[in-house]
This record gives structure tokens, sequence and C-alpha cells, in this order.
């Protein structure tokens, strides 16, 4: 399948979940995914089966929460990877009114962002696999409800690319792929096999690159805010991380222009060992990582990298029930939806 077709397979979904309402996107999902649709959600949604299933447990109860929802995306990419899958990567943000309470976080009344990565595998122009990572700690975060440890890096609302065209991308991915995979290779070479200088950021990243990290780590500029505020407190965490092709590890991969995306569901292993990370004690105890990440390459140097990765998940396997801290921390603030008028004299 070409970008282009397996694009326009999702186009009727995209179009209805623009200015979100339930018939027709409850009509899209019908048509655009297989009945039988292996559906894989961040926490705490969890494995689905088909299109029905995905709108009930994920999208009724957040159309519930915002009811003005909408969709924006800022890249959408299709390719096929190099095991013949065709898949679509789409990263965003959904938008809305927080104005009832949702898996527990208490509603603000303001316009509300919360990002996604979502990833979906065509089969005959249907949808036949999804997996997606929505950023819910960013709705937290909004509500001031905050249940997990500070984060390190920059708190904001993720940005489209710089040069404004993610939405309209083509051409051959090659030369970023060969990019986005050398720097993860020797990313993955420290600190077994020598100090950070073993990984030659330096010359993988742009001087300016801004790196989008999931709300509970945030974002970082350079390579100083990368290692910083994400990249050391990581590895003292978790120095034996073993990325994908590893046993039950299998990322997807797909490139298309200046732009590469992957998806794993997991892709990582890791120990949390030294001195622990985010809060989590190092506990000794392997957990594994799912993590959907989008590059954008300028003059053959990574610009730009989106990454998120399911934190809850990752709470989840070490027995911490994060909805539950959630709702001791915030049991004092006032339940219930909020009513706004329009604010004009009756």
């Amino acid at each position: 399948m070409t970008p282009a077709a397996a694009k326009a397979c999702l186009a009727p979904l995209q179009l209805a979940m623009a200015n979100f309402a339930e018939a027709p996107v409850r009509s899209s999902l019908k048509n655009v995914f297989s009945q039988t649709a292996n559906i894989q959600l961040c926490h705490p949604f969890g494995m689905l089966c088909g299109p029905e299933a995905l709108y009930e447990t994920a999208y009724a109860p957040l159309f519930a929460a915002l009811p003005d929802l909408e969709r924006r995306e800022m890249i959408t990419m299709a390719g096929t990877t190099p095991q013949g899958q065709d898949w679509v990567g789409i990263m965003g943000n959904y938008m809305g009114s927080f104005l009832a309470p949702w898996l527990g976080i208490p509603p603000t009344g303001h316009l509300t962002h919360m990002r996604f990565h979502e990833f979906y595998r065509l089969e005959e122009g249907k949808v036949t696999e999804m997996q997606a990572i929505w950023d819910i700690p960013e709705v937290m975060a909004q509500a001031n409800a905050w249940p997990m440890a500070p984060q390190l890096g920059a708190f904001l609302c993720t940005p489209a690319p710089m040069t404004q065209d993610g939405l309209r991308l083509s051409g051959n991915g090659d030369a970023a792929m060969e990019r986005v995979v050398s720097m993860l290779t020797d990313l993955c070479r420290h600190p077994a096999e020598g100090g950070p200088e073993i990984m030659q950021l330096e010359t993988h990243w742009h001087p300016r690159f801004n790196w989008y990290g999931p709300t509970g780590i945030g974002t970082g500029r350079g390579i100083a805010g990368f290692r910083h505020w994400h990249q050391i407190p990581f590895l003292r965490g978790m120095p034996d991380r073993k990325l994908d092709a590893m046993g039950d590890l299998m990322s997807h991969w797909i490139g298309e222009g200046e732009y590469v995306c992957e998806t794993g569901w997991p892709n990582m292993r890791l120990t949390l060992s030294g001195d622990g990370w985010m809060g989590l004690p190092p506990l000794g105890q392997e957990v594994l990582m799912r993590s959907l990440d989008f590059w954008r390459v300028e003059n053959g140097l990574i610009r730009e990298n989106w990454v998120l990765v399911d934190l809850l998940d990752i709470y989840r396997q070490v027995g911490i029930d994060v909805f539950a801290r959630l709702a001791e921390f915030n049991k004092a603030k006032p339940g219930g939806s909020i009513s706004l008028n329009n604010g004009m004299p009756s």
C-alpha cells in the first residue's frame, strides 16, 4: 500500500474527530476498523477488541468530560515496515473544555490539552491493529491534581513541527531512518561500552533540537536539556535498558520524507535499580516500557523528537495505583460537573 493510500483509509475518521460528535465518530470507527481489530491502549484502558469497545471504553468517557472535544493533528505519516506491514502514525492533541470528571481527574472549566500518539496497522484497507498512548498525566497536571513525583523537564502544550509540514509529508524516508537508527545504536553503547561521550550526541542531534517527553518527564532543549532533564536520571535509575528485537520486544518503524516514527508494545526492557527513577525506588524489578516516538530530521541532524511513554503502566507494573493516589490527594476538592453559561446577562 502506498503512503497516500494508507492515509486515505484513515481520512474519514480524522475528519469525524476534528469536531467530535457521537454519531459520525461511531460510524467512522465502524467503517475504518475491522470488527475484530486488536486495540492496545495505554493504562488504564488496556487491550480491547473492535471499534465498539474502543468507543465505549475510551472515547465516550472523554467526550462526556470534554463535550466540545476536538482532535488537532500535527503529524500524519505512513509507510511499510521492513517486515512488510502497512502502518499509519499520527501525533496531535485532543482539546476541549474540561467540564466533568474523567478517570477521577477533577474538571477545571478551562480548555485542556492532551497529546496523543496513535498508530494503525492496515490490512486490505481496514485497521486491524491500533497502538496508542494518550498523555493522561498531562490532564492531571492541568487540573492541579498531580499524584506522582515532580517532573524535571518543562511543561508545555507540545507544539507542531517548526516547519509546519507534518500533515503533508511525502518522499523517501531512508536517509532520515538511517540517522535515527544510528543515533539509537550509539545511545545504547553507554554505559556498557564507555562514558557519555561514546553516544556521540553532537553527531546526531541538532544544536537546537527539542525533545518533547511525556508529562512526568517533560521537555528538554538541546543536548544539555536532554541530558539533565531526562537521560541522566533515566540511566541512573535503569542503566541496563535494552531496546526492541529481543525476545518478546518488537517495534514497527516507518520513514517518510524527513520524518521517522516507531511504535513498540512494548519495545524496551529495564530494571529499576541505581537510585530509582521518577520517585520509583530501586526495587531491582524488571519492567517493560511502551514508547511511541516521532522524529524530524533537518539537514541530516535530528531537530525535533516527540516521545510518549506509558508512564502509568510503569507504575502499575511495580504495584502503584496512580489513580488511587489521585483520589487520595484530591478527595477534598469539589466533585461533579461544571456548568458555564455564555457570560451574557439574561
